[in-house]
């Protein structure tokens, strides 16, 4: 069953790495055969989580000891997306803890349990059996509202340190105890995560706002990111979500023709775009349908869908009731 992160913890223990650093001053040839893989390896640089689409392949993945940063308009999915490479991140027996400042821990559960059931309602033996899959994957640190910059670091920490835990999950920067307009405060938190992560290998996503641009349905991109320039600039990736509004107004028109609402209707509801991968060239876009009743997002308009079938930890192609 899922657990959440206890409170009773002395998290003063983990705000600061102890290592004074001496250890990691190394001769050049000690990285040798690192190096030589990084050139010559078949997969050294792909190496990583995969993500839920296939279509996407090796050109984007989780790698250890990076920052991703997810971000959108409020409201565009970016949380649903995320939490939805999270549960593949699952299926690959990934550790990951989920930290929602915005959302209460049963509304976290019950999104991943109907993604992975492929269903509005999964029966009652599903959810347990969703629960007791989730022992040794899932994590949840069950606090709402503003939690201190300092303490959010402790926790991660905590969680990369006595949990081994491979993914932390952060929703949202601005419920960390930033103002807005301290863009060194964000600068400084977002900094300090980065430097936890390539340290420790523990693969960070954080989820920030984007500003509304003058249309809603125009696309933003990583220059639209709200608060200080610095964070884009330190983090190791930048995903955007963007919800395709123009095709949520077009299907509301009654006057279209059977032809436009066709070709509305194939139209992606959500758009994957990769601004940024620091150690990685690759840079795009890939669509993603939104299925209402699931709440999976797929990168296929029809046939994707899916089921975890949880006695093999696989997902399944052929479509069942769960």
């Amino acid at each position: 069953m899922a657990r959440t992160i206890p409170d009773d913890i002395d998290w003063k223990a983990y705000v600061n790495d102890e290592n004074d650093g001496r250890a990691d001053v190394r001769p050049a040839s000690d990285f040798l055969n690192e190096v030589i893989q990084y050139f010559h390896g078949d997969d050294e640089v792909a190496a990583g989580t995969r993500t839920p689409w296939a279509s996407l392949g090796s050109n984007l993945v989780f790698r250890p000891g990076e920052v991703t940063l997810w971000a959108g308009v409020n409201g565009h999915g970016k949380s649903g997306v995320l939490g939805f490479a999270m549960l593949e991140a699952m299926v690959q027996s990934q550790r990951v803890c989920i930290a929602s400042m915005e959302m209460p821990v049963r509304e976290t559960i019950q999104r991943l349990c109907r993604q992975a059931a492929c269903g509005a309602m999964p029966s009652i033996e599903y959810i347990e059996k969703f629960h007791k899959w989730t022992d040794n994957r899932l994590w949840l640190y069950a606090q709402l509202g503003t939690v201190p910059r300092d303490r959010m670091i402790a926790v991660a920490r905590y969680c990369r340190t006595e949990l081994g835990i491979d993914h932390m999950v952060i929703d949202s920067i601005m419920k960390c105890g930033i103002a807005p307009d301290d863009y060194n405060g964000q600068k400084s938190f977002i900094d300090s995560l980065c430097v936890m992560a390539r340290d420790t290998g523990l693969h960070i996503h954080v989820v920030h706002h984007v500003r509304k641009g003058e249309k809603e349905s125009n696309a933003p991109d990583k220059f639209d990111i709200k608060g200080a320039g610095e964070i884009t600039d330190l983090v190791d990736n930048v995903l955007i979500v963007h919800r395709n509004k123009r095709k949520e107004a077009l299907l509301q028109s009654p006057k279209l023709t059977d032809k436009e609402r066709a070709e509305a209707e194939a139209q992606a509801d959500t758009v994957l775009i990769c601004d940024k991968q620091r150690h990685f060239t690759w840079e795009g876009s890939t669509k993603l349908w939104f299925d209402k009743s699931t709440l999976q997002f797929l990168d296929q308009r029809s046939g994707g869908e899916q089921f975890l079938d949880l006695a093999k930890g696989q997902w399944q192609k052929t479509w069942r009731r769960a």
